[in-house]
This record gives structure tokens, sequence and C-alpha cells, in this order.
């Protein structure tokens, strides 16, 4: 069986720094017809449950912990493989984030992830290999997901079509993402096709002609 990307949009809300908007975000799952791996959270567990059907689910991996990506990851962690569950992946700089959706050392409610990503790690799922590229700007965890054999990469907020993603808010820094995607994004082939966290895709030699 060949891997596959599979791909949705759920519909919800984004909160930070006292502030509460309406978002649209992409859903994407990786794998073949008996394994995935589900990249993000957002809003719907049962939004994210129709794409992946009836496959094992392998892991829940987060590109970064804004409300809008990792939401329902508890959730969908108790739900995923008929309730025997799959572990959340979050890389550890962007616990502050998941404590504001979460809960802090001194909430009893609280939940964590359960495996860390790091820069230069791999999952395996269907065949192929997605690799963790830390890309710090948009969020201190921010990561990315390099897919080689499918020839495309996951964004999540860091790279959109039309330039990086927001530095606005909190956690969050402008000259660091610009140089995050310098650095680790426009190193790939121009080719690669950028599935990102909201709207369109792209690709990385648009983006790179875009920023520069």
């Amino acid at each position: 069986m060949t891997a596959r990307v599979d791909h949705a949009v759920s519909s919800g809300t984004f909160s930070l720094d006292g502030g509460t908007f309406d978002v649209d975000n992409n859903i994407w799952v990786v794998g073949d017809d008996s394994e995935c791996v589900v990249i993000d959270a957002p809003h719907s567990v049962d939004d994210i449950l129709a794409v992946v059907g009836d496959r094992t689910i392998k892991a829940i991996v987060l590109t970064h912990a804004h409300d809008d990506h990792c939401r329902v990851a508890p959730a969908l962690r108790e739900a995923a493989n008929g309730g025997s569950g799959a572990p959340i992946m979050l890389h550890p700089a962007d616990r502050p984030l998941w404590e504001l959706t979460h809960g802090g050392p001194d909430d009893e409610t609280a939940t964590l992830w359960d495996l860390d990503l790091a820069d230069g790690a791999t999952i395996e799922v269907g065949g192929t290999t997605l690799q963790v590229l830390h890309t710090p700007g948009h969020a201190p965890g921010a990561v990315c997901l390099f897919a080689p054999d499918l020839g495309c990469v996951f964004t999540g907020d860091t790279l959109f079509n039309g330039g990086p993603g927001a530095t606005g808010r909190s956690f969050s820094d402008e000259e660091l993402i610009k140089d995050s995607i310098r650095a680790r994004l426009f190193a790939l082939p121009g080719e690669t096709v950028v599935h990102t966290g909201h709207g369109d895709d792209t690709t990385i030699a648009a983006e790179q002609a875009g920023l520069g």
C-alpha cells in the first residue's frame, strides 16, 4: 500500500491574549489504508475521525500548541483506535501555550501530551517518513513535518500561501520565524508542496520568491 495525504477543513475559534476569532483549520492525515498519523487536532474530534476512517492512528502530531491546533487533542487521544488511544506528540518548548488550554502544574484537571518532538526526529507511518524540523517563531515549539517521499511539507502556521505565519501575539517573534523559514524550509526542494495549517497549498519555490 502506498502512503498518501488526506485532507479536510474544520471550523471553530482561536483565542489568545484576550481575543477570540473564528477560524478554519486544515486537517491533515498521512498514512496508507491501514495506519496513519494525524497532524494537529483542531476543533472537532468527529471531523478528524471522518478523515481517519477505520485506520489505526499511530500518533497525533502537533505542529504547535495554539488552542485551535491542540484543543481537542486529549479527546482525540481517548477516542482514537476504538478507545485504546494514541500518543500526542509536541515540542516541549510549546509548554507555555499548551498550558493555556490544558492547564498547568497547579491545575488538578490539567493534562499533558505524551511524547516530545525533537528537531531531526523521524516518524514512520504507512511506509513513509516524516522528518521533524524545529521552526520557532510563530510559537517557540513550532515544528514542520517534511515528507520527502511524498514531496510535501506540513508547515502548521510557520509558512502560509503568501508568507510567514503571524507573529503579533505572545510567545512569537517575527525575525525568528523568518530565520526559521529561510534556514529550514527554503533548504527543501523548490517543488516541495507546502500543506499549511490554514488556507491553500503553495510551494517552497513560490514562497521563496516572495520572501527572498
